[in-house]
């Protein structure tokens, strides 16, 4: 299975960084208030970013770089990804 850096764009305006092996599931979690407290109370949330990393250390090591960059970073990796994202 192949673990996914994803990043959610809260309703606020917010930016939420994760990883998951399933982005579409974790996201529905998200959205039912079963995911991270962070998200809760914050939608709706928009998935606008998805990395495939391969491995779960990978994921985490990727996941904590995006988190370190600033909003005008993490805004631009998401456009790279604009129009590009499956669902999946």
């Amino acid at each position: 299975m192949t673990w996914s850096v994803y990043l959610l764009q809260c309703g606020d305006g917010t930016l939420y960084c994760g990883i998951a092996l399933d982005v579409a599931a974790r996201l529905a979690q998200h959205q039912a208030g079963k995911g991270a407290k962070y998200t809760r109370g914050r939608g709706p949330l928009e998935l606008v970013y998805r990395e495939a990393c391969g491995t779960k250390a990978e994921a985490l090591r990727r996941e904590r770089a995006v988190k370190r960059m600033s909003r005008a970073g993490k805004l631009q990796l998401a456009r790279s990804m604009a129009g590009t994202m499956d669902p999946q």
